[in-house]
Order: structure tokens, then C-alpha cells, then sequence
């Protein structure tokens, strides 16, 4: 059968338009579907941090627990990461005005002074940083360049002890070399994790499985219950979150950036197996059964870990989108209260046991922290586009 050659011409313009109207239709649905989740995205994280700020209206107003401490301690310096990554996509001016209010009230000073060399006293610098670079006012920044620069002129390295210390300071020093244009601040920042990682208390990194041991305390001959080497889940994700922010911080062509990189692929690939059904993951890595049960802070930051690397190429997409819309999820729907209060906050400690029990109505002895890590984790989703 022979077909005209302007019938058949005009058919297939007709099925071009139409293709090309399906296409733009379906792209279209596509934006306003993923415009719709980020707003969800940000509506959470307003909600709780309006929960915390509301019942927090004065940011200086000491911290009573078992004893009184001041507010800029580590547990609220974790806190104002996060609530300077919601201001970051989210221009409230109330939650500028917080922290500064917050920063000034200390007079922007370090708990135990200058001469501290606690990374848990330096952490509140990394906002004290971040105001800084938007109203360039010297005394922000004053007392914790003079802290760190008290540590490097000492040559002492071995003072983060612990893991959870390499995220409250490492990040200090990557903005302080931004900010100086001194590479002497990666230098150091760099032999200090070393140290941590490959000679403190043996090496607290163990290359083989990706994971940190917290302290030397828990290296082997250490085990869990169920044998199986003691793997602290906020303690890891306390380790992600530093390797994020240093990479974040860091110029592109920065120093050591490859060690870092290196380590954490080695750690996003050693996480994925471990997380639980239900999209959490337990505060025991390795032993689901010392304490097991849904977690938010170590869940929070390895959600922000994963969703920074896919965000910056670091890591394929279809490998951990899954894993980290499942555990948004999993905390959006289970650990946020209708108020904004967060369920499945460990309490402080080091390890499985302590801070429990861990549930959905528990009250831990700090909420600012698991706000924090909540609100980087969220940050980073919002820019991921919810999809």
C-alpha cells in the first residue's frame, strides 16, 4: 500500500507534538512533585526546631542536667550546625538573630577559655565562624582563632582522644584555613586525625570493616555481647559528619583531601548493610540486640553523610538513594512528635548502654544535639530535592 508522502509527513508531526507535550508534561509533574517535597522537607524542620526555640527562648540560659552548664557547650554548639544549615536554605531572620544572640551573650568565648584544648569547648566555633563570614565583626571569631592557634603552636597532637572530638574541632581548623588563607590549619587538622585514626589507643579506625572504634577503650580484645567488635553508632556518625563538613569547608584542591574521601567511601559502604528494616539504624552497628531499637542521632547523621555525597558526586545515586529516603522517612514518621519534639534521641554517653532507653516518648538529658544532627540531615535532603 502506498501512503502520501504529506499525509504520512503530517502524521509524524502530530506524534512529535505529541511526544514532545507528553514530555514537558511529565517534567512539569516532576518539578511540582519534588517542589512539594522539599516544602515537606522544610516544613519538618521548621516544626521542630520551632519546638526547640520555643521552649528555649533565651539561648544563654544555662543547661541543668545532673550538675549546670553553660549553654555553649557541645551538645547546643551541635545544635546551631544545624540551625545555621536551616538558615542556609531557609533565610528566617529569627534563627540568625538566636544565634547571634546566642554567641554574644558568651561574648563569643570558648566554656573553659582559650587555652582549652577540648574539642567538646571548641565546637561552638564553627558557628561562631559561620557569623562571622556574614557580619565580619572581629570578636566573633577572636577567642577561637586564639584557641586553635594556642594548639598548633604547642605541636601536641594527640588530644582528640575520642572519636566524637575530630567532628566538635576538625571543622574549626578547615575554616579557620579558609578564612586565614593558611595552609598550616590543614596541616595540623590533618596530623590530628591521623593520630586519632592510626596510633591513638592502636588506631581507632579499622580499615578492614570501615567503622570506628569510639575510644581505646573499646578496641579488641573489647567485644559486644554477641561477639562481634563494638561499633558506637553516633560515635560513627559523629566521624561522617567531620569528614563532611572538612570536605564541604575545604577547597577543592585542599591538602589530604584524598584521605578523607578515601575513608569516607570506606565508611558509606560499610553502613548500607547495617541499617535496620525499618530505615534506622541501631546504636549498636554490630550488635542489634545490646540495646537495639530505632535511633535518631546516629540515623540523622548518617542520612546527612549519604545525601552530602550524592549531593556532590561522591556517590551513586541509585545505590543510596534508597538507603537514605528510607531513613528520612523512618525518622520523619516515627520519631518526629506533632509538636516537633524528637523521639529515639540516645542520651550523652559513649557507647550501647548508655543515654537509654532510647523511645519514641523518652525525654534524653540534651535534646539540642539530636536536634542538630536532625537538621544537617535535613538540610542536605532539601537540596537533594526529596526525591
Amino acid at each position: 500500500m502506498i501512503i502520501n508522502n504529506t499525509i504520512m509527513s503530517k502524521f509524524l508531526s502530530k506524534i512529535f507534538i505529541l511526544s514532545v507535550a507528553v514530555m514537558l508534561f511529565s517534567s512539569c509533574a516532576a518539578q511540582k512533585q519534588r517542589k512539594a517535597q522539599k516544602e515537606e522537607i522544610l516544613k519538618v524542620m521548621r516544626s521542630t526546631n520551632a519546638y526547640f526555640m520555643n521552649k528555649w527562648p533565651d539561648p544563654y540560659k544555662p543547661i541543668f542536667t545532673n550538675v549546670l552548664r553553660p549553654s555553649n557547650i557541645w551538645t547546643r554548639a551541635v545544635y546551631y550546625e544545624g540551625l545555621m544549615a536551616l538558615y542556609q536554605i531557609d533565610k528566617n531572620p529569627k534563627y540568625y538573630d538566636y544565634a547571634v544572640e546566642w554567641g554574644e551573650k558568651h561574648k563569643w568565648g570558648l566554656r573553659n577559655g582559650i587555652k582549652t584544648r577540648n574539642g567538646d569547648d571548641q565546637a561552638c566555633g564553627q558557628t561562631y565562624i559561620d557569623l562571622y563570614y556574614i557580619d565580619k565583626k572581629p570578636e566573633r571569631i577572636k577567642d577561637i582563632k586564639a584557641s586553635m592557634d594556642l594548639m598548633m603552636a604547642s605541636g601536641k597532637v594527640n588530644d582528640w582522644t575520642w572519636i566524637d572530638a575530630i567532628q566538635m574541632a576538625m571543622p574549626v581548623f578547615a575554616q579557620l584555613g579558609v578564612l586565614e588563607k593558611n595552609p598550616a590549619y590543614f596541616e595540623y587538622m590533618y596530623k590530628m586525625y591521623m593520630h586519632t585514626k592510626e596510633v591513638e589507643g592502636g588506631g581507632l579506625y579499622n580499615a578492614k570493616e570501615g567503622l570506628w572504634w569510639r575510644d581505646k577503650d573499646f578496641v579488641p580484645p573489647y567485644k559486644e555481647p554477641n561477639g562481634d567488635d563494638c561499633y558506637w553508632s553516633r560515635g560513627n556518625g559523629w566521624v561522617v559528619a567531620a569528614l563532611v563538613r572538612v570536605l564541604d569547608i575545604m577547597p577543592k584542591d585542599g591538602p589530604h583531601r584524598e584521605e578523607y574521601i578515601k575513608t569516607y567511601l570506606e565508611m558509606m559502604k560499610a553502613l548500607v548493610p547495617l541499617q535496620r528494616e525499618d530505615g534506622f539504624w541501631n546504636v549498636s552497628l554490630n550488635d542489634p540486640n545490646n540495646f537495639g531499637g530505632p535511633e535518631t542521632t546516629g540515623t540523622a547523621l548518617f542520612v546527612y553523610g549519604m545525601a552530602f555525597g550524592i549531593n556532590n558526586g561522591l556517590l551513586d545515586k541509585a545505590t543510596y538513594l534508597p538507603v537514605i529516603n528510607k531513613a528520612w522517612n523512618a525518622m520523619v514518621t516515627k520519631a518526629v512528635h506533632p509538636n516537633g519534639f524528637l523521639g529515639y534521641v540516645q542520651g550523652t554517653g559513649k557507647e550501647p548502654k548508655d543515654g537509654q532507653p532510647v523511645t519514641y516518648t523518652s525525654m534524653p538529658d540534651f535534646e539540642d544535639y539530636g536536634l542538630g544532627c536532625f537538621l544537617l540531615a535535613g538540610a542536605e535532603m532539601y537540596k537533594l530535592g526529596g526525591k
